[in-house]
């Protein structure tokens, strides 16, 4: 069964690379709906799996020019501190309503960043350079608190949230779309990792079973981070509203 998880994570991986999603949340919908392990290990490791994953896919970005570092060093590493202290909240959850609840994560997410591509900012999809990023205490304490409360949200329910970092480096931070979906995955490793240990600390995280996830995704986060430059920009809106609705809807089967 490795295998078949490893094979189906390679596929998963050429989607999360191509959005600049870490994809905890949809991986968590494959463990356990698919493959039936419980929701707190799935949850667990896929967290760690993600850190993985978001490596892999960041370096391909970076190699792009479709990130801006200083910007996402912040927000992660604001964001490792959420989520460190938010992963131990998360067993006081029942398994049944942390699944509903992670679904409905997953829903608003994409709901979302489609509200912001519908309605808002459009003069930011318009410009291919990225903005200067400005030195500004405000622009500083806006870059922690997105990190704090995207953070939060991943340490509580397992997942990336890439699209509430998406939609802060976009409207609040003010990132073209190409330069937030590479830095938020660069913003995910941080956050990631914090949230891996502490599972680990809680017992849970299967280490075969991170093993066949982070060969997957690895894999194929890489290969499809090189499409993200080169696709229509409709086309990687779709995928990014896409992405986590698919992966609450297979939760709630």
């Amino acid at each position: 069964m490795l295998l078949e998880i490893a094979l189906a994570m390679t596929g998963l991986g050429l989607i999360l690379g191509f959005v600049g999603a870490g994809g905890s949340g949809f991986i968590i919908a494959i463990l356990t709906i698919v493959f039936g392990y419980p929701i707190h290990v799935a949850l667990g490791t896929a967290l760690a799996g993600m850190f993985f994953s978001s490596l892999s896919g960041s370096a391909s970005h970076y190699r792009e020019g479709n990130m801006i570092l200083k910007a996402g060093a912040v927000v992660g590493l604001s964001g490792a501190a959420g989520a460190w202290v938010s992963s131990n909240w998360s067993t006081v959850i029942p398994a049944d309503k942390l699944g509903y609840m992670t679904s409905g994560m997953l829903f608003a997410s994409g709901l979302a960043l489609w509200f912001k591509m519908v309605f808002a900012s459009r003069k930011l999809e318009q410009h291919e350079a990225p903005v200067q990023v400005g030195l500004g205490w405000r622009y500083w304490l806006y870059a922690i608190l997105i990190g704090v409360v995207t953070g939060a949200l991943s340490g509580l329910f397992g997942i990336g949230s890439t699209p509430f970092i998406q939609l802060g480096l976009m409207l609040v931070l003010r990132m073209p779309m190409r330069y937030a979906a590479g830095t938020t995955m660069f913003v995910i490793i941080p956050i990631a990792l914090a949230g891996g240990v502490g599972y680990y600390t809680l017992g849970y995280l299967d280490i075969q079973l991170l093993a066949a996830v982070v060969a997957g995704t690895m894999l194929g986060s890489y290969v499809g981070a090189k499409f993200t430059k080169r696709v229509p920009e409709a086309l990687l809106k779709s995928f990014m509203v896409l992405t986590p609705m698919t992966g609450a809807a297979i939760l709630l089967l």
